[in-house]
C-alpha cells in the first residue's frame, strides 16, 4: 500500500501556564485522508495542543509544518488561511444570526455584498453531500445542539479547510447524531480531508480512527495504528497499568421503593421550567441511570432532590416521608448523599485541608465535649486518616489543602465523605468526568459496593457506556421529562437515542 502524504507536523510543542506544563515537548503528524485520534483524559493536554494549532494559544517552543512548509499561526484567521479548521467543545455561533450568516461571518473574500442565494445553495449542497443537512435560513437559537454542531462543521467545509479538528464532538450528541457525524467524517477523509479527533472515549476512538496518539500529563505516550491495539492496550497506555474495563455488577436483590418523585416541576437559573412534571421511583439496591443530552434538566433534578433548588410543585418522598420543602441538613440526616458534577467548585472547599473537607458534613460529632465552640482536632485527624486509608486517597498529609490533589484523589475525598455515613440514597452526577481510567475504575467499584449494601443510586452521567456498565435500569430524560425506560443494554441504543432527541416515547421496557 502506498504511504500517505504527511500534511501536518507539530514538532516539540511546549506550552506552560502558571503552575502547569500543559504540553511537554509534544510531536505529532497527520497524513492525508486519515483520522488521527488524540486520546487522553481531561488535563492530558489534547485541547491545549489543538488550540495552539488553531492559533488560539501560542506555543512557548516548537514548530508547525503544513505540507512540508513551516508556518507561523498567530490567530484562527492564520489557521483558516492555512486550511485548518476547528470545531470546539463550546460552539462559537451567534444565536440571533441565521445558519448562512454564521457560516459566512468573517469571510472577507465574499466581498462587501454577499449573494445570499448563492451562499444558501452552497450550504444546502454541502449538507446533502456530507449528510449534515441544516436549514440555511434558520436562526441558530432555534436549532438543536446537534444541528448547531453541523453548522460549525459546514462553516469549515465552506471555507475549504482540509485539516479539521473535532474536539470531543460527540459529547452533546444522541447516538443517532454521533453515527451521522461518523459517516460524514468517513466521507470527508475518503475525499482527502484529514481529521484530528479529540476524545477520551475508547469505543469511539476504535470506531473512527486510523491512528491513535495517546497523551498523558502533557506528554506523548505513543502513537499506534488502530489495527495493532485493542481497548485494553489503549487503557494501559493512558494509565500505565492494566485496567479492568468490564466490572461485574454484584447480584443484589432489588428492594422496596426508597425515593419517589411525583409530578416534579423545577425552574432553572433563567426562571424557565427545567423539570416539568417529572415522576420516577428509585428502589433499594438499585442503580437507576439517567440518560440524556446535557442541558435537559439533569442538574436541576439533582439539586432539587438534595434541597439546593426550590421545587415549584410536585412531591419528593423519601422512605415514606414528604421532604419536598425540607432543608439540605434535614435531607442529609434522612440519608441522602450527593456527589456533585463540580468537584472543585461545589463538592469541596479547595483551600481547606483534606481532613477538613472529609468532616464537613459531620462537624456536629467532632466538637470537643461540653464545649461547642471548639473542634476536636485529634478526632478529625483520626477520622481523616481512617478514610484516607479506606479510600486509598493519595495525599502527603491530612493537612494538605485539597486543591493540591489530583482530580481523581479529590473525587475520592468527595466519595469518602458522602459514602462513609452509609446513605440510603446516593445522587451521583457525572462522578467520573475528567478522571483517568484508573480513577474511573475506583468510582465504579465504590458505587457498586454501595449498591451491594442496599443503597439506592441515581446516576446522572453523560456517557451511555457508563450508564450501561453500572445501571439496573435506564431512564431517558428530555426537556425535563422522563421519556421512557429500557434495560442497560446496548441493544436498546436506537430507542434511547430517539428518546434523547425527543422523537419517541416508550413505556417501561425493563
Amino acid at each position: 500500500m502506498e504511504e500517505k502524504r504527511t500534511v501536518l507536523e507539530m514538532k516539540h510543542i511546549t506550552k506552560s501556564f502558571p503552575g502547569v506544563l500543559a504540553n511537554d515537548n509534544v510531536s505529532i503528524d497527520l497524513k492525508e485522508g486519515e483520522v488521527l485520534a488524540l486520546l487522553g483524559e481531561n488535563g492530558a493536554g489534547k485541547t491545549t495542543l489543538m488550540n495552539i494549532l488553531f492559533g488560539i494559544y501560542r506555543a512557548d517552543y516548537g514548530e508547525i509544518f503544513i505540507n512540508g512548509r513551516k508556518v507561523h499561526i498567530a490567530s484562527p484567521h492564520d489557521a483558516l488561511k492555512s486550511g485548518i479548521g476547528m470545531v470546539q467543545q463550546h460552539f462559537t455561533l451567534v444565536p440571533s444570526f441565521s445558519t448562512s450568516e454564521n457560516i459566512v461571518l468573517g469571510l472577507k473574500e465574499l466581498g462587501f455584498i454577499v449573494k445570499t442565494r448563492d451562499v444558501e445553495a452552497k450550504i444546502e449542497q454541502l449538507g446533502k453531500h456530507y449528510g449534515l443537512a441544516v436549514n440555511p435560513k434558520a436562526k441558530v437559537w432555534t436549532l438543536s445542539v446537534g444541528e448547531r454542531q453541523r453548522v460549525e462543521i459546514l462553516k469549515l467545509l465552506y471555507t475549504g479547510a482540509k485539516i479539521l479538528i473535532l474536539d470531543e464532538p460527540t459529547a452533546v450528541l444522541t447516538p443517532q447524531e454521533a453515527e451521522a457525524l461518523f459517516r460524514a467524517v468517513r466521507k470527508m477523509t475518503a475525499e482527502g480531508t484529514s481529521v484530528i479527533f479529540i476524545s477520551h472515549k475508547l469505543d469511539e476512538v476504535m470506531e473512527i480512527s486510523d491512528r491513535i496518539t495517546v497523551l498523558k500529563q502533557g506528554k506523548v505516550v505513543g502513537t499506534v495504528n488502530k489495527e495493532d491495539i485493542d481497548k485494553k492496550g489503549l487503557a494501559k497506555m493512558m494509565v500505565g497499568r492494566d485496567v479492568i474495563l468490564d466490572i461485574e455488577k454484584p447480584d443484589v436483590e432489588i428492594g422496596e421503593t426508597v425515593l419517589k418523585i411525583e409530578n416534579l416541576k423545577v425552574r432553572n437559573d433563567k426562571n424557565l421550567f427545567a423539570i416539568n412534571n417529572l415522576s420516577l421511583e428509585l428502589k433499594a439496591g438499585e442503580i437507576l441511570g439517567i440518560a440524556g443530552v446535557a442541558g435537559n434538566g439533569q442538574r436541576e433534578l439533582a439539586e432539587s432532590l438534595y434541597g439546593l433548588r426550590k421545587v415549584e410543585s410536585g412531591k419528593i418522598i423519601l422512605k415514606g416521608k414528604d421532604i419536598t420543602h425540607t432543608s439540605v441538613s434535614r435531607r442529609i440526616k434522612e440519608g441522602i448523599s450527593y456527589v456533585p458534577q463540580d468537584r472543585k467548585g461545589m463538592a469541596t472547599c479547595p483551600n481547606l485541608s483534606v481532613a477538613e473537607n472529609l468532616f464537613l458534613k459531620n462537624y456536629i460529632t467532632h466538637y470537643v465535649p461540653m464545649s461547642p465552640y471548639y473542634l476536636n482536632k485529634r478526632l478529625i485527624t483520626q477520622t481523616a486518616e481512617k478514610l484516607i486509608d479506606e479510600y486509598s486517597i493519595s495525599t502527603p498529609s491530612p493537612k494538605t489543602p485539597v486543591k493540591l490533589l489530583s482530580g481523581g484523589n479529590i473525587q475520592k475525598v468527595v466519595l469518602a465523605r458522602e459514602l462513609s455515613t452509609t446513605p440510603s440514597v446516593i445522587i451521583a452526577a457525572h462522578p467520573t468526568r475528567g478522571l483517568d481510567i484508573g480513577a474511573m475504575e475506583f468510582v465504579y467499584r465504590t458505587l457498586l459496593q454501595q449498591k451491594a449494601k442496599g443503597a439506592a443510586v441515581l446516576l446522572l452521567a453523560g456517557e451511555l457506556y457508563e450508564i450501561f456498565r453500572l445501571s439496573d435500569r435506564v431512564a431517558v430524560i428530555y426537556e425535563g421529562q422522563i421519556m421512557g425506560y429500557t434495560p442497560p443494554d446496548p441493544a436498546y441504543i436506537e430507542e434511547i437515542g430517539l428518546m434523547m432527541g425527543g422523537t419517541k416515547r416508550m413505556g417501561d421496557a425493563v
